[in-house]
């Protein structure tokens, strides 16, 4: 035999045997019962667990600024359009972070945003493009809307409830891109939208996002501060549970000028700069007609799954539990009576000492978390302390990932500075959520006490992870791409996640076998 020869047999065998070992693995596994990791002691859920997904983090832009969202215009497949915290809107060209910006807004954000406390939840946020963006014929042409923080200045639309003193306001404004320059936004095109009057710096949202059915959302927080209570917070109840206050909701707009679409059957705004849609749920007096949905703490980040117009949120929790939710028209999410599908006291801020007071389904009319045979997409804070929410996966690059939500936590510590993001998948339908395995990274996890701010998504459905160790004046700030683990890492390391699976299912069968001989010796 050839050496050539010689070395490829060799190899082969080599090959054949690796998927041998790989079957009886997996072989080994399906003959063990489906189980629930043990909850940590003291604990509220069950620990995260690491998963058998694989993926590497590429680094497609470094040295920014608190990068926190990501999104490409319509059928445009080259740029993705990055928001930095600090009032910069960035483009990333066919791969590449391009000199200077397509739009500054600094000196409208800051103040109030104080770009260098890195735990600032204010400034630039969030970024959408209209569906008719790339259309001639369309009134959205070339037109997209921006979220942020920005000065009180003549008032807002919605001003802070209770009539608290207002210190600042979140606003959604529209823009036109320069028709000469398709990287650069016409700062003269600038028309103010609507505006919430704020009192405290924290739970502010952030995700302004276009549904199929052609209106924009926004998730908005309940008003800040803890237990959806204090200044600007109506009572009784508090602002997330009263469909008089804007806070703590989802919110639905035609965001068009009502010039522009005088066909429409949809009612002019009070302030005459945006329609409400007539099939939102509140029209009674006194009811803020553009709720959809109510009953949030901070909707941060949401996404809409493109296959099938779901509607995905990632709610903020306060010190116990961070939830994942499906929204539909109408639907109650439950804070402040909820935190999770646990009972929460506004009283005393808590859900109670570990395990806490669980109760899903109960009280009826609460929506609690999406939740499926294998679980509830929810956490506790043994695995993180501010959820962010990303996208369902509907790219190519990496199959396994298809139709799993994809999302992180901001930091696994809190004090006395945020460090260590970490990465999850969730599946939509058995209610399972596993962390990535990140083989590239020493001990699998993120370098450099690096934080998940926020996520991005492409026209071609892939997914961009932003991350920063620096607050927004800083420029630690890294946008990473996902992207498959070459062959054949990705099945060895699907293997060693299996093994890993199978190794703390014997341990705790066999503590739970230790147990029972104890107890019957006991007894």
């Amino acid at each position: 035999m050839k050496p050539a020869s010689a070395a490829f047999a060799c190899f082969d065998r080599l090959i054949d045997s690796f998927f041998r070992v790989a079957a009886a693995v997996i072989a080994c596994l399906l003959t063990l019962p489906l189980f629930s990791p043990p909850a940590r002691a003291g604990a509220f859920l069950p620990s995260i667990q690491k998963g058998t997904i694989a993926v590497h983090l590429d680094p497609i832009a470094t040295g920014m600024s608190a990068p926190d969202y990501g999104f490409s215009a319509p059928g445009d497949t080259s740029r993705l359009f990055v928001v930095e915290q600090k009032g910069l809107l960035r483009v990333i060209e066919n791969g590449v972070l391009q000199p200077g910006s397509a739009l500054d807004i600094q000196s409208v954000v800051q103040p109030p945003l104080n770009a260098g406390n890195a735990n600032d939840e204010r400034g630039f946020l969030g970024l959408a493009f209209h569906p008719g963006f790339n259309d001639p014929t369309s009134a959205g042409f070339r037109t997209l809307y921006t979220y942020e923080s920005m000065p009180l200045g003549t008032g807002a639309t919605y001003p802070a409830p209770a009539g608290a003193t207002q210190n600042y306001k979140n606003a959604i404004t529209e823009w036109k891109m320069s028709a000469s320059d398709p990287n650069v936004v016409d700062p003269a095109s600038r028309r103010d939208i609507i505006s919430f009057g704020k009192n405290a710096g924290n739970h502010n949202g952030g995700t302004i996002a276009f549904g199929p059915d052609g209106y924009l959302y926004l998730g908005t927080g309940d008003g800040g501060n803890a237990n959806d209570v204090g200044p600007s917070h109506i009572e009784p109840g508090g602002n997330a549970q009263n469909l008089t206050a804007a806070l703590g909701k989802m919110l639905r707009i035609d965001p068009l000028s009502p010039t522009l679409n005088a066909g429409s059957g949809d009612p002019v705004s009070p302030n005459g700069q945006y329609r409400i849609p007539t099939t939102n749920p509140f029209q009674a007096p006194g009811q803020v007609p553009e709720i959809f949905a109510y009953g949030f703490r901070n909707p941060y980040r949401f996404s809409f799954d493109t296959a099938n117009g779901q509607l995905i949120v990632a709610d903020v929790g306060q010190n116990t539990i961070e939830e994942i939710d499906r929204v539909t028209l109408g639907g109650n999410y439950g804070w402040a009576v909820k935190e999770g599908d646990f009972l929460f006291d506004r009283s005393t801020g808590t859900v109670g000492p570990g395990p806490g007071n669980r109760s899903p389904g109960s009280p009826a009319g609460l929506i609690d978390p999406i939740s499926g045979p294998l679980g509830t997409l929810e956490y506790d804070h043994g695995d993180g302390i501010s959820i962010t929410g990303g996208f369902v996966y509907r790219g190519t690059a990496i199959p396994q990932l298809t139709g799993k939500f994809i999302f992180g936590d901001l930091a696994l510590h809190g004090q006395p500075v945020r460090a260590d993001g970490r990465l999850f998948y969730a599946d939509l339908q058995t209610g399972l959520i596993n962390e990535f395995l990140l083989p590239q990274f020493a001990g699998g996890i993120l370098p450099n006490g690096l934080t998940v701010h926020g996520f991005g998504q492409d026209a071609n459905g892939e997914l961009y992870v932003m991350t920063t160790n620096t607050p927004s004046n800083g420029t630690g700030g890294i946008v990473y791409k996902l992207a498959a683990v070459p062959e054949p890492a990705a099945a060895a390391l699907a293997m060693m996640g299996l093994a890993l699976v199978i190794k703390r299912q014997r341990t705790r069968l066999a503590r739970e076998s230790a147990n029972l001989r104890h107890t019957q010796h006991s007894a």
